[in-house]
């Protein structure tokens, strides 16, 4: 039954699944704009690397928030919903369908759901979190929001830093603070979603033909030009899957198998995350595709999505 609210499309799943073809597949059957929602693809310095789809895809397709931030600067969920909830509108107030397409489940879940309200962090705190070693971060987190250590992996520096710092900083858990989230637009549309989820030896050949293709066309050129500009090590843009790998190959040619197969195993280990990710937060009354996708299955569920999304 149609609720009279606008619709919106929303495509995610692991890197390497389909998203894109499947966003350009609908692209083609109503009018629509394509919106980023992939953390590695904000950045304007990473075409390659990140897989953003092609200048000729772009052209078949008006195409948002690809490449529109500088990696000097950080992108965070907050930033890219807030810019991503006004794309959404602008489509709408277009006549065109909005087609949010992406792999970075906290960028859709901030989006839908709002962002916990977590006041600034006192610089003092931050300072003390990021000087401490890994190892020392994770064993305070331990102590002080054992809930939040017990669902981060030890090894995802960013989330365990952040969460310390916010228990530090605010004296409340960042659990605590996401019952209060709030700016979600899940209630402002109609939203049909999909997830794709194909099988795992598929998605991990997928995965490691993407690589080849990266390094044979421009990747290695991309990073070197991004490790010109001397960036801070830490920035987002600077630990995007491939770069530190690519950047070993630059530095040290000769071991270049050796680094290329890291990389390789760095994005599998990333997409089985992702996968894991969406297998346990797919939402009531989304689509849960676990087949691979070629042309025509493509174009069947394109066309399913477009009935859904018109008739909801």
């Amino acid at each position: 039954m149609n609720t009279g609210k606008p619709p919106l499309v929303i495509i995610a799943g692991p890197t390497a699944s389909g998203k894109s073809a499947l966003a350009l597949a609908l692209s083609r059957l109503v009018p629509s704009v394509i919106i980023n929602a992939d953390a590695s693809q904000v950045y304007r310095d990473l075409r390659i690397v990140s897989a953003r789809p092609t200048l000729e895809e772009e052209a078949q397709a008006p195409h948002r928030l690809y490449g529109y931030m500088d990696g000097a600067t950080a992108c965070s969920a907050a930033d890219w919903a807030g810019e991503a909830a006004m794309a959404v509108q602008e489509a709408q107030g277009a006549s065109k369908l909005p087609i949010v397409v992406g792999g970075t489940g906290l960028y859709l879940r901030t989006l839908l759901d709002g962002i916990a309200p977590v006041p600034e962090i006192d610089p003092s705190v931050r300072a003390e979190v990021r000087g401490m070693d890994a190892q020392t971060v994770y064993a305070a987190l331990l102590v002080e929001d054992g809930a939040s250590a017990a669902r981060l992996n030890p090894n995802d520096q960013t989330r365990v830093r952040r969460a310390l710092e916010v228990v530090r900083s605010t004296g409340k858990t960042l659990a605590d603070w996401q019952q209060a989230r709030a700016g979600g637009i899940a209630g402002l549309y109609n939203v049909t979603g999909t997830i794709l989820l194909p099988p795992r030896d598929w998605l991990r050949d997928r995965c490691d033909a993407r690589f080849d293709w990266m390094i044979e066309n421009g990747g290695i050129a991309e990073v070197s030009s991004l490790l010109e500009r001397r960036l801070d090590v830490n920035l987002p843009v600077m630990r995007a899957i491939g770069v530190p790998e690519i950047a070993q190959i630059i530095a040290d040619p000769i071991n270049r198998a050796a680094y290329v197969e890291q990389a390789k195993a760095a994005t599998r280990q990333y997409a089985k995350r992702q996968y894991t990710w969406f297998r346990h937060q797919t939402p009531a009354g989304w689509i849960c595709v676990e087949t691979q996708l070629n042309l025509e299955s493509v174009n069947q569920l394109a066309i399913k999505l477009h009935q859904m999304a018109l008739t909801r």
